[in-house]
């Protein structure tokens, strides 16, 4: 059973939402509780954003459905009238996340049937939620998505290095590569929403700092990276035992792949500063990438069964290396920048 810090925070400021309400003497609070469940997300500027949204949709909600309870009462059919055009005028103002709190409000407001003041108190129930939700997510645990992001990317290498180094010589069992497989596949779209939310801030920032552009670049890589592993994954899983192969042939893409594990397991440690000042050039990939597809290519024989199927198996061994490259460049400028920045005594924020 998973219990994470949002879980936390949700019930937190379901109890918050609650006690507030009591205090503010609101009739019935479940509202708000309600409110509060919607309002909680994963970073602190999605929290501001969607504080913002929710109060503007709802504030339009809450009038419409005044209106519509005002002029149609509350009879099922008039309810459901203002929620589709509460749905519609929400769409068209860019606000579809905020859609299924705002028909609760709807809803809540139109059972009042006109009577503004029972009205505006289930609105103010409604605040009282998103503020609940809002507090909590700053003051308690706030999210640390940066730290959090980096610590998963050494928890999917690890994932992902064991796999790879299992998948020519065939070791692990079915079922468990499969259910491995399966859990990396998620781990990593995790990563891929968690760098959605860095780039949604950058975006949003009117004059980003230098070093969170930085920063950006090398989380986009370190993905980027653990997805072109995943896909030699794959490469393998559908096509290398489909196809004749020699033992010889087995070791080159065994000893590759060991090869770029251990370089993709030394970038990361250049990242994390754990490398002595020379040894970080003692795993380099140099030509062998390239060696490595050729010799892949020379033993091509058209004439054994699936033989193109390797081909397709070194193309994506030969990518991830490749970005393994691109990702040890980036590795090598942040050292240099770190190295300028310590000699004019300007220490940088931590990637």
């Amino acid at each position: 059973m998973a219990f994470g810090a949002r879980i936390f925070k949700t019930g937190m400021a379901v109890t918050l939402a609650l006690y507030l309400s009591a205090l503010l003497q609101f009739s019935s609070p479940v509202g708000a509780a309600i409110a509060a469940i919607f309002a909680m997300q994963p970073s602190i500027y999605r929290s501001w954003k969607y504080f913002l949204e929710q109060i503007e949709t709802s504030t339009m909600g809450a009038i419409l459905a005044l209106l519509g309870g005002m002029l149609l009462s509350n009879e099922p059919i008039a309810i459901g009238m203002i929620c589709i055009l509460v749905i519609m005028i929400s769409m068209k103002m860019n606000r579809a996340d905020t859609i299924g709190l705002t028909l609760v409000t709807v809803i809540s407001v139109m059972e009042a049937s006109g009577q503004w003041q029972f009205a505006m108190t289930r609105f103010l129930l409604t605040l009282t939620g998103i503020v609940s939700a809002f507090l909590i997510n700053i003051i308690v645990l706030p999210p640390k998505p940066r730290k959090q992001y980096i610590q998963q990317i050494e928890i999917v290498f690890a994932s992902l290095s064991l796999l790879l180094r299992t998948a020519v010589s065939h070791e692990m069992k079915e079922s468990v590569f499969r259910d491995e497989k399966n859990g990396l596949e998620g781990a990593i779209k995790s990563l891929a929403d968690k760098y959605s939310l860095f780039e949604e801030e950058q975006k949003q920032l009117r004059r980003a700092k230098y070093s969170h552009t930085r920063q950006m670049v090398v989380y986009k890589n370190l993905l980027f990276s653990l997805q072109k592993g995943f896909d030699v994954l794959e490469a393998i899983d559908r096509h290398y035992f489909q196809a004749e192969r020699s033992e010889a042939t087995d070791q080159l893409f065994d000893r590759h792949l060991e090869q770029l594990i251990k370089y993709h397991e030394h970038i990361l440690l250049k990242f994390e500063d754990k490398l002595k000042p020379n040894s970080a050039d003692t795993v380099l990939l140099g030509d062998d990438n390239d060696h490595f597809l050729e010799a892949a290519i020379h033993g091509y024989n058209a004439e054994k069964s699936g033989q193109l199927r390797l081909s397709i198996v070194a193309a994506a061994v030969y990518d991830y290396g490749y970005q393994l490259e691109r990702l040890d460049k980036v590795a090598e400028q942040m050292n240099r920048l770190l190295t300028e920045d310590k000699e004019t005594h300007n220490v940088p924020e931590k990637i």
